[in-house]
């Protein structure tokens, strides 16, 4: 079966959830509905262990995929939020033992057995998509990644484990070579609402936070753009990662180096489905 059938099987089975719905429900908008079911399932597995971890998973990316996508068609942010608090509840209401429960369960595990074949997916983004593999190399690869560039320079970033560091690899043309570098996004501590301005802006600088790599080394081959030789790895922290899920899907993040001469080099990511592709790593290595 292909990938998207795989993946529109695991569709309808959602829908067999709303067997459980009460009809005197709230009313959502039509982006919401397929996160609403899917919210829905995974809190009852959470309560009830339904399924296996690596399809509980599975069940993890099909729900923040949803989650973005509501987002993306224009549900505000706290009614997104709003709809998995009432999923949650209505998931608490439902026994464990409820047979039309188990009668979803049987139908989402089979939705979703396909998925655990997946080596490999690409989560969309408005301009850059970010792409997980799960295969296990012999070598130290890309993981999880999206890439930009600074001026002619290829930018990558992403992680290259589960649970490891995130990394940057870049490129420089020519002979100068950053001291330092850093990630910067918006600070949710400081400004609780996604900044959604043109394409890659960021909130004034009040606003932001930045996140300064741990250490830099020589990059190794398989994690170079194809056409280049050499390049340079910076190591971040792993929790960068969770601090990145917590932005809006349409939100940008900034990887800039800094120069001993005051300039700064900057690539322009966009935070997409990265909740989603980290998510997808989590079902274990193929």
């Amino acid at each position: 079966m292909s990938r998207k059938a795989q993946i529109g099987r695991a569709g309808s089975a959602m829908a067999m959830a709303a067997a459980l719905l009460t009809a005197a429900g709230p009313v959502l908008a039509g982006g919401s509905v397929p996160f609403y079911e899917r919210s829905f399932v995974l809190a009852a597995h959470e309560r009830c262990g339904l399924f296996s971890d690596e399809l509980g998973a599975a069940l993890t990316v099909s729900t923040r995929q949803a989650r973005s996508a509501a987002l993306r068609a224009g549900t505000e942010t706290a009614e997104v939020n709003a709809t998995a608090r009432r999923a949650q509840a209505r998931a608490a209401e439902v026994a464990c033992n409820d047979p039309e429960l188990a009668m979803v369960a049987d139908r989402v595990e089979m939705a979703f057995d396909g998925w655990r074949r997946i080596p490999s997916l690409s989560f969309p983004g408005l301009a850059q998509p970010w792409l997980a593999d799960r295969r296990a190399y012999s070598q130290e690869t890309w993981a999880l990644s999206q890439t930009s560039q600074t001026g002619a320079s290829p930018v990558r970033f992403g992680q290259t484990s589960v649970e490891g560091e995130m990394k940057v690899v870049v490129s420089f043309v020519g002979a100068p070579r950053p001291y330092a570098a850093r990630v910067v996004m918006r600070d949710t501590g400081v400004m609780a609402r996604p900044w959604l301005g043109r394409a890659g802006a960021l909130p004034p600088a009040p606003s932001r936070r930045a996140v300064m790599a741990m250490s830099q080394a020589p990059a190794t081959r398989m994690l170079l753009a194809a056409d280049r030789r050499a390049g340079e790895v910076w190591s971040f922290p792993a929790s960068l990662g969770t601090q990145l899920e917590r932005l809006d899907p349409r939100e940008g993040f900034w990887v800039e180096f800094l120069f001993r001469d005051g300039s700064v080099a900057r690539a322009a990511f966009e935070v997409g489905d990265i909740s989603a592709g980290r998510a997808f790593l989590q079902m274990g290595p193929l």
